[in-house]
């Protein structure tokens, strides 16, 4: 929604108008990058909380609301600063001299009504401390015994609700498809370089992974590409996964349901995907 420059305060404004200038803006971006992003904000991606009227990516900040909305039960009607924890009630964006729009906080939460328990859940699983799950799994033998080579039915409903709980998005299939075409295809190409050592193996696709994620993902790449890889290792399906992540957050023990419900056949379907400890080509 669009509202005249006489819905702001007269020093917003002045504000604003010193940070919109062609010399001001660039000099402000380098000295000050988005606080989310750590990356100089574009001048046509600048956006203020209406209190503090710290500056941020416009994308950022909508996240970020996003990500604070989503643990309330009902839409939260303002935001604390990710910067300074000012109490604010809207975002201005494109402000142009002359005009600008507003979005309140309560709206962007109304937008995301996609955002299930289980995108919850996921969101929770990266707050957490890293590594919560590192002994969970035996990471290094589903490397040393190549069973990256089989493929996972699960796959890509992990990844396109991974992907909706980090971007804040309900359409991430564009995306989804770009990062589950990565990964496929350095798990699967296994002609010169089933020579390599599996801890080299491993760093490629994670590199490679990485590379395909960041320009979506952002900050939480890393952390992304550490999750795949153990959604990979654990042989698991969706639901039984979900279990192990909700007993280590302490879900479970809280008497939290699973947040997704099996579908048509996967009652009957194994939990683990490897049914052998024995590896594809039969080597030990």
């Amino acid at each position: 929604m669009e509202e005249q420059r006489n819905g702001m305060s007269k020093s917003q404004e002045q504000r604003a108008e010193t940070e919109s200038s062609p010399s001001s803006s660039s000099s402000s971006s380098r000295s000050h990058p988005c606080p989310i992003c750590l990356s100089p904000t574009p001048q046509l991606q600048e956006s203020y909380l209406d209190r503090c009227f710290h500056k941020f990516c416009y994308k950022c900040i909508v996240q970020w609301t996003k990500v604070v909305a989503s643990k309330y039960s009902e839409a939260p009607s303002s935001l604390n600063c990710p910067f300074c924890k000012t109490e604010n009630f809207s975002i201005i964006h494109g402000y142009d001299g002359s005009s600008f729009e507003r979005h309140y906080v309560s709206q962007i939460f109304s937008d995301s009504v996609f955002f299930t328990e289980a995108h919850r859940y996921r969101l929770q699983c990266y707050y957490a401390e890293p590594g919560f799950l590192s002994d969970a799994f035996d990471i290094k033998r589903f490397w040393k015994s190549r069973k990256y080579l089989q493929s996972n039915p699960w796959l890509y409903s992990w990844l396109k609700r991974e992907i909706q709980a980090l971007m804040q998005e309900e359409d991430v299939d564009v995306v989804a498809h770009h990062i589950l075409g990565t990964m496929e295809s350095s798990l699967r190409r296994d002609d010169q370089r089933k020579l390599k050592a599996p801890e080299e193996r491993q760093r490629e696709f994670k590199t490679l992974l990485r590379d395909a994620a960041r320009p979506f993902l952002m900050g939480r790449t890393d952390r992304f590409v550490d999750e795949a890889e153990l959604f990979l290792g654990s042989g698991l399906n969706l639901e039984a996964y979900d279990d192990v992540c909700m007993q280590r957050l302490g879900l479970k023990d809280a008497g939290v349901d699973s947040p997704e419900e099996p579908t048509n056949d996967s009652a009957v379907v194994p939990q683990s995907l490897f049914v052998s400890d024995e590896d594809p080509d039969g080597a030990e």
